[in-house]
Order: C-alpha cells, then sequence, then structure tokens
C-alpha cells in the first residue's frame, strides 16, 4: 500500500441525505489539498461509483479517495477510528475529520496545517458556521472551541453569535469538536484513537482531555471554514440523543471531572429526569453510574492509551 505522506481527511457518514453528504464530499474535493480520502460508511449505504462520481466530478481523484463500508453502526468513534488507523496506515502526518453534514471552504486543510506545526500542538479546529441559505442574514458561528460547564456539559463556544469577526484570531483552546478537526499523527499514536465505549457524544472531548493529559495542547484556526449544517441523524432519534448525551456526559465527568463537578453533573441528571421522566433518561442514568468504576480506576492510573492506532483493518469493514 502506497505512502500518502500528507494530508488524509475522514469523512464519517451514516444513512445521510445524498444531497447532504454530496454536498461534503464535493466540498472537499473542490478545496483539494489532502493526499487522501477516506469515506467511512457506517450504514453500507453508499455505492462506490456514486463517490467517484461525485468526488470526480468535483475537481477530485477518484484514486485518492477511499470507500471502507460495513454493516454494522459502529457509532461516530468507531467509525472514524477506522478511518484514522487506514490513514495512518498509509503514512498520513495529520488526518482532518469531518462529519458529513459539513462543507469546507477552499484554503482549509492548508490554514489548519500552519497551527499544527506549532510545537506541542495535537489538534486544530476550524471556526464552524451554522450552514444557512443565501438569503438567511450574516454567518452564524458554530463553534470556536468547546467548554465544559460546572455539570459536566460540552458546550460550543460562540454558538449563535453573528460572526462580525470577533472571535477571528488563531487561539489556544482546552477542547475541540470532532465535527471538524485536524489530528496530528503524533497525538493519535501516543494517545489512542476515539474511546469506542462512547459510541456517539463526547468521545471528543475524552480524546481532548487524554491528550492534554499526556502534554499536548490544541487550537482554533478561524482562517479555516467550514459550514455546518447540524443535520445529525441522532437528532432524527431524540430518545437515542437524549440517552448517549447523559450517559456519556456521566463517563466524562467520572474520567476527567472534579468531585464537586461529579456531584453537579448528578444534581443535574436528576433534574432532567424530572423533566423526562421516561425510560431513556433513566436507562442513561443507570448505564453512566455502570460506569463509574472503569472511570475512576483510568483516572487513578492517569491511563490515556484506549485504542491504539493505527490498527488492522477489521475483518467487518470492506474497503471499496
Amino acid at each position: 500500500m502506497d505512502d500518502v505522506g500528507g494530508i488524509a481527511v475522514v469523512v464519517l457518514t451514516f444513512r445521510a441525505d445524498p444531497a447532504v453528504f454530496d454536498g461534503c464530499l464535493r466540498s472537499v474535493a473542490a478545496a483539494g489539498g489532502a493526499a487522501l480520502v477516506v469515506v467511512v460508511d457506517n450504514g453500507q449505504t453508499v455505492a462506490r461509483e456514486r463517490v467517484d462520481a461525485v468526488f470526480g466530478a468535483a475537481g477530485g481523484d477518484p484514486a485518492t479517495l477511499v470507500l471502507l463500508s460495513c454493516a454494522d453502526n459502529l457509532g461516530y468513534a468507531g467509525g472514524v477510528n477506522a478511518g484514522l488507523s487506514h490513514a495512518l496506515r498509509r503514512g498520513a502526518r495529520a488526518v482532518a475529520v469531518l462529519n458529513d453534514d459539513t462543507t469546507v471552504e477552499p484554503g482549509w486543510l492548508e490554514a489548519l496545517e500552519v497551527q499544527l506545526q506549532v510545537p506541542g500542538v495535537g489538534a486544530v479546529q476550524p471556526k464552524l458556521l451554522l450552514a444557512s441559505g443565501p438569503s438567511s442574514g450574516p454567518p452564524v458561528l458554530n463553534s470556536v472551541g468547546v467548554r465544559v460547564r460546572a455539570d459536566g456539559a460540552g458546550i460550543d463556544i460562540g454558538y449563535g453569535e453573528v460572526d462580525r469577526g470577533q472571535r477571528d484570531e488563531a487561539a489556544d483552546i482546552e477542547l475541540f469538536t470532532g465535527g471538524a478537526v485536524l489530528l496530528g499523527a503524533d497525538l493519535l499514536r501516543a494517545v489512542g484513537g476515539f474511546d469506542e465505549r462512547y459510541f456517539l457524544y463526547y468521545e471528543d472531548l475524552d480524546l481532548a482531555r487524554r491528550g492534554a493529559q499526556a502534554g499536548w495542547t490544541f487550537r482554533v484556526e478561524p482562517a479555516a471554514v467550514v459550514h455546518h449544517a447540524m443535520s445529525s441523524t441522532a437528532r432524527t432519534v431524540p430518545d437515542l440523543h437524549r440517552y448517549w448525551q447523559e450517559r456519556n456526559r456521566l463517563w466524562f465527568l467520572f474520567r476527567h471531572g472534579s468531585w464537586r463537578a461529579i456531584g453537579l453533573g448528578l444534581l443535574r441528571s436528576l433534574a432532567r429526569l424530572a423533566k423526562h421522566p421516561g425510560r431513556p433518561q433513566a436507562t442513561a442514568i443507570r448505564d453512566g453510574l455502570a460506569g463509574f468504576g472503569w472511570c475512576r480506576q483510568e483516572r487513578r492510573e492517569a491511563r490515556v492509551l484506549v485504542t491504539p492506532l493505527p490498527r488492522p483493518e477489521p475483518v467487518a469493514w470492506a474497503v471499496r
């Protein structure tokens, strides 16, 4: 297998609206700069011929395109890890991760790579804007980094602000979003990939915390612009969305939070249960509490390596 040597882009998709997914792939092809593009199809619904046609029509070279297809949905963490492993085995020096409901602007990869070359920086997030129609007004920020609230909830910095350039300076950030981020190969080899136990949500914040624990820092580069349509499949199934958000927030708190934060987080869980007194919320709290033991043990052991990367292609995956 050839050594790509440059930057790879991993696009994770799961039964996406074809128009949304095609828009993402077209933008990546048109922007250029990637030595390898890996589409990870968690739902086995994407045809190789269609991917090649969309990518090629936008100016991309189908020879640089790989489709990893799996019949089972391995979640964000498992799906992205498959793409990361493939890219690292191909010799990528950095890997950009994108949700399938994003579109990128030209120059995004080059701008991110400049910041990744700063000593000690392991990941760089672009400026995410909420995707909007042509007549919907000025651009609105989605994220220029992530902060954690006192109860453990991850909050996108700048969310909902009209973008007037007020956050256009590159800066250090504590946490990044997995929806669009450039990850250095050295970070991934040192810390490992996303923790697949999370399945969906908070695995990006967990990776950032483990990376910081190992001495890495993170940056945001607003000159790299990515638009986010926020058409997540999970939002069409609110019970599952609520379950993963709640369970994983507790796991993240148990693994990385102080005792005070854990207390506040549990109070928040009970308040949510009072507001949504159903099985999804109750089950999420139960399963979150079930993870307390292993989360605290890994915290005590200062364990940072969860999923070694690169790793062999999972048997269930087909490279097409």
